[in-house]
C-alpha cells in the first residue's frame, strides 16, 4: 500500500491519496485551485488509479476545498462523520470567516462512526472516532502497515486546535490517549498539516502529550 501526500492551500493542508494495486482513497481533497486540483488527477491517471473512496477526517474548510471537483470526477460523494457534517453546510460561510471562498461541497454520499471499515485492494482501513478538535473528527487506522491518518488530532509536536465551533481540548486529550497511543509506538502518524511522525516520538517528544506544555 502506497501514500502520496499533497501540501495545499494557504492553510498548508494535507491532501493523501492512498492506493493497492489499482484502486485507490483520496482523503482531504484540500486542493483549492485548478492547478491543485490537476496536480492530484494527474497522480491518478499516471498510476492508473480508480478512486474507490473519497474521505474526509473532518469537515473543516481546509480539507474540503475540492470536494465537489471530486465528487463530479469520480463520480461518488465522500463519507465523513455525521457530527461534522453542518461544517460542510456551512462552508461559504466558514471561507467568508476566513477570507477565502469555497465551492459549496455536495451533500455526503454516506456517513461513517467507530468500527467501521474502508477497503481497497487488499488493504483495509478501521474508522476510530477522535473527536475534540471538531465533534466528527475521525481517524483511519490502517493496522497491517502500522499507520494512521488522523486528521487535525495530533501533529509532530503539538496538537489539534481547539478554539473552533465544536472544539473541546478534554475530548481532544482523551481521543489522543485513548485511541491513538494505543496504536503502539511504531504506528506512522500522517496528519492534516505538517510532516508525519510515529506515535513513539509523540508520546517520548510531544509537550501537550509530556506534561511539558500545561494544559
Amino acid at each position: 500500500m502506497t501514500i502520496h501526500r499533497f501540501t495545499f492551500n494557504p492553510f498548508q493542508t494535507n491532501c493523501y491519496i492512498c492506493h493497492d494495486g489499482n484502486e485507490a482513497v483520496l482523503v482531504d481533497p484540500s486542493c483549492h485551485t485548478r492547478a491543485e486540483q490537476q496536480a492530484v488527477v494527474e497522480y491518478l491517471e499516471r498510476n492508473g488509479l480508480r478512486l474507490r473512496h473519497l474521505l474526509l477526517t473532518h469537515g473543516h474548510i481546509d480539507h474540503i476545498f475540492g470536494c465537489r471537483f471530486f465528487s463530479e470526477y469520480a463520480g461518488k460523494g465522500f463519507w465523513m462523520h455525521r457530527a461534522d457534517a453542518p461544517f460542510l453546510e456551512q462552508a461559504e460561510v466558514q471561507g467568508q470567516f476566513f477570507g477565502v471562498p469555497v465551492e459549496p461541497p455536495p451533500p455526503p454520499e454516506g456517513f461513517l462512526d467507530e468500527g467501521d471499515t474502508i477497503t481497497f485492494g487488499q488493504t483495509t482501513w478501521k474508522v476510530l472516532h477522535t473527536p475534540g478538535h471538531s465533534p466528527g473528527s475521525i481517524s483511519f487506522y490502517d493496522a497491517q502497515h502500522r499507520l494512521v491518518i488522523v486528521g487535525d488530532v495530533l501533529f509532530q509536536g503539538s496538537i489539534g486546535r481547539t478554539d473552533l465551533p465544536g472544539g473541546s481540548l478534554p475530548v481532544l486529550m482523551q481521543s489522543i490517549f485513548q485511541k491513538l497511543i494505543p496504536l503502539g509506538d511504531d504506528t506512522r502518524v500522517y496528519p492534516g498539516h505538517g510532516p508525519e511522525t510515529t506515535i513513539g516520538r509523540e508520546r517520548q517528544h510531544n509537550p501537550f502529550l509530556t506534561g511539558a506544555f500545561p494544559l
